[in-house]
């Protein structure tokens, strides 16, 4: 970066993010968002961070807002400002948080999606066979909605992550945090059977010999994989994995787990992330009453 436009101390404030265990995910989405953030700052003529006011912060999500950027985007790319400036105080490179009391337009709440009961009960009680690759995607299946983990957190399980005797998952989940799930019995059956029957057959490498879960070039299996297992599973219409982690979550609302339970199973930092399980039941709870109810 130009020395005219100031120094941003992007690489400084990434290395940051890594040493924090952020996600490459979040870390792309932060520096993605300060770039494009910085060079519309340039072309104002503004020389750096140190020049960047809280008016300066309210004009780029006017500019942003009008140029039709979606309010789940704007909100995203002020978030992505309020921490990147906070980083910036505290280590003394501004004097005043420009994002302080910066109000954006309210995201739209989206109401997960949820399997239907057709496709779920397709996953997991319809028989598939019983090749390697059949149990395999069976014990997939049986974790992903069984214990509600995210993609990336079942690709991620390693042999030792499994208390066998017991049923218990240790999952590495956002943060790198720590988390203890069940598995019920059925999903643990299948998976036994594939550790037993179906992932001797794959020719692993070392770095991989850990893995849980390997793919048909007995590599580690990874997030698009799990998505074409359901895309060749279901039979009908599609089923996003994340969707079977939605339908874990609303299934044990409806069935009287406690909030904060849910919240601990899902590795949710904030109860209020959980709580829009609440209102998925409730608008389920809606449309079975409209539809059955004489006076719906």
């Amino acid at each position: 970066m130009s020395s005219e436009i100031g120094d941003w101390h992007f690489e400084e404030y990434a290395d940051s993010l890594r040493a924090a265990d952020r996600s490459l995910a979040t870390l792309t989405a932060y520096l993605s968002d300060l770039t494009a953030f910085r060079d519309w700052t340039v072309e104002l003529g503004l020389g750096g961070p140190t020049e960047v006011e809280r008016a300066t912060v309210r004009k780029y999500v006017g500019a942003v807002t009008r140029r039709g950027d979606e309010r789940r985007s704007v909100t995203r790319r002020v978030a992505s400002l309020r921490t990147y400036f906070r980083w910036c105080t505290d280590r003394g490179y501004v004097t005043v948080n420009p994002t302080l009391r910066i109000s954006t337009p309210k995201a739209p709440q989206i109401l997960p999606q949820l399997v239907i009961r057709e496709q779920l009960d397709h996953l997991l009680d319809d028989d598939w066979g019983s090749t390697p690759l059949d149990l395999r995607d069976r014990a997939v299946c049986e974790i992903l909605y069984g214990s509600g983990l995210r993609v990336s957190e079942l690709c991620q399980l390693d042999m030792d992550s499994v208390e066998w005797s017991t049923g218990i998952l240790r999952v590495l989940g956002k943060g790198r945090k720590e988390r203890l799930v069940p598995l019920h019995a059925a999903g643990m059956a299948a998976l036994r059977r594939w550790r037993d029957e179906g992932r001797p057959n794959f020719a692993v490498t070392s770095e991989e010999v850990s893995a849980i879960f390997y793919n048909r070039r007995a590599n580690r299996l990874g997030t698009r994989d799990v998505r074409r297992i359901l895309d060749a599973r279901v039979q009908t219409g599609h089923v996003h994995p994340h969707a079977l982690r939605h339908t874990f979550a609303t299934h044990l609302l409806e069935g009287g787990a406690d909030l904060r339970v849910v919240q601990e199973l899902l590795g949710h930092e904030s109860l209020t992330t959980t709580q829009i399980y609440t209102h998925v039941s409730k608008s389920r709870l809606q449309n079975i009453h409209r539809q059955t109810h004489p006076r719906g």
